[in-house]
C-alpha cells in the first residue's frame, strides 16, 4: 500500500495546506520513520521528504516536536 503523504515522485509535487493539514501524529510518524531509515531510491526522495518534515514543522510544530533532530536547522553563514 502507498503511503499517500508522501511527496517523494518524479512529479515534484508542491507542498500544499491541504497536504499539510493532512497529516496526523501516525502520517507524521511515518514520514519521520522513512527519514530515519534513510532507504530511497534516489537521493531527491529523501529530500523531498526532508522538505515535507521541514514544512510540518513550520505550520503544524505540534506534529514534528519528536522528530527535530532530522531536520538540519543549524545556524551558519553564507558569508
Amino acid at each position: 500500500m502507498e503511503d499517500t503523504h508522501t511527496i517523494s515522485n518524479a512529479k515534484n509535487q508542491r507542498i500544499t495546506t491541504e497536504i499539510l493539514l493532512d497529516f496526523d501524529e501516525e502520517s507524521t510518524a511515518v514520514l519521520a520513520e522513512r527519514l530515519e531509515q534513510d532507504d530511497y531510491i534516489n537521493p531527491f526522495a529523501g529530500l523531498n521528504d526532508w522538505h515535507l518534515l521541514r514544512a510540518l514543522a513550520i505550520h503544524r510544530p505540534e506534529l514534528t516536536l519528536d522528530y527535530l533532530h532530522l531536520i538540519d536547522q543549524e545556524q551558519f553563514d553564507e558569508d
